[in-house]
């Protein structure tokens, strides 16, 4: 049972990872164009990163805390990033 929670865990992770660095490389390619169907994709993978990142909080399963705290931090730069943007 362990090694399915192990698994999860993983999986949790590299979900969060994949979805932080393709919001991350949304919003940047969106500011620089500035083109509003790009920037709404982006925001919608921002959302959709931050969910993730929920999700695989409220399952902490023996999760390095400095990975949490960096992804919260990708997170809040590509949302500053995204907002300046819009403005």
């Amino acid at each position: 049972m362990s090694e399915h929670y192990n698994q999860t865990g993983f999986n949790d992770i590299k979900q969060v990872e994949m979805s932080v660095l393709s919001a991350e490389h949304m919003v940047g390619k969106a500011t620089r164009s500035m083109d509003e169907e790009q920037l709404e994709a982006a925001t919608n993978a921002l959302n959709d990163a931050k969910a993730q990142l929920q999700r695989a909080m409220a399952h902490q399963t023996g999760v390095d805390q400095a990975f949490f705290e960096m992804s919260q931090e990708l997170i809040a730069k590509a949302d500053h990033q995204l907002k300046e943007a819009k403005e």
